[in-house]
């Protein structure tokens, strides 16, 4: 059965794409972004970083541990668990906005290469011919399922287009309806097993009786 996600991962990345040629992204590159302590252009880098990394990892051979589920991904990523100023999210910040010293060209460049090479390292995986199916995170140090390595790079595209958006003064992106329903449900998923199941239902159907902050992060 086709891997609907994976199918989806094209136009998501071109959503991503679209945003990054946004003139005002270069306009404000050396500015603070909406996410405090990161450039527009170390934003700009960190975002188009989601497909490199899909490319990449994707043409890599096939890991050969086995896989862990997608939440325990989150439970164990140190920056999910980590404050704003603590060293796994300062890490991010910083090496991004050093990938932005070069300006806006080389990346512009950098996106439009891995848009080519973006259909092709997704083919075996659609063919079912990329076996055994496990993709290793390398900054992490295990291993995903191909779906679930997309879906993470998925979230971390919708989630920082709109920071990326926000940040020079433009409305979101539209994205596809399918994959923002993935990882709604992803968030949903992180956000209970950090919160609890009843914080999350009421803070999605009873705001009433809801308190206290239920972010996935």
């Amino acid at each position: 059965m086709p891997d609907r996600l994976l199918e989806l991962y094209p136009r998501v990345a071109a959503v991503a794409a679209d945003l990054l040629a946004h003139p005002e992204v270069a306009r404000h590159w050396g500015e603070e972004s909406a996410c405090a302590g990161m450039t527009v252009g170390g934003l700009a880098h960190h975002l188009a970083g989601q497909t490199a990394a899909v490319v990449r990892l994707l043409s890599a051979p096939p890991h050969r541990e086995p896989p862990i589920p997608v939440l325990e991904h989150y439970r164990r990523a140190a920056w999910v668990h980590s404050g704003p100023d603590d060293e796994a999210n300062v890490a991010i910040r910083e090496g991004a906005d050093a990938a932005a010293e070069g300006g806006p060209q080389p990346l512009a460049r950098r996106v439009a290469a891995d848009l080519r090479a973006l259909d092709g390292a997704l083919a075996p995986v659609l063919a079912g011919a990329r076996l055994p199916d496990a993709v290793l995170v390398p900054w992490q140090g295990w291993a995903l399922t191909a779906h679930d390595f997309v879906l993470t790079r998925t979230m971390e595209v919708l989630v920082h287009a709109d920071d990326l958006a926000a940040s020079i003064g433009v409305d979101p992106p539209d994205v596809p309806l399918e994959a923002a329903q993935a990882v709604a449900g992803l968030l949903a998923g992180v956000a209970v097993d950090r919160h609890g199941a009843t914080p999350v239902l009421r803070a999605l159907s009873r705001p009433q009786r809801a308190g206290g902050n239920v972010a996935a992060f």
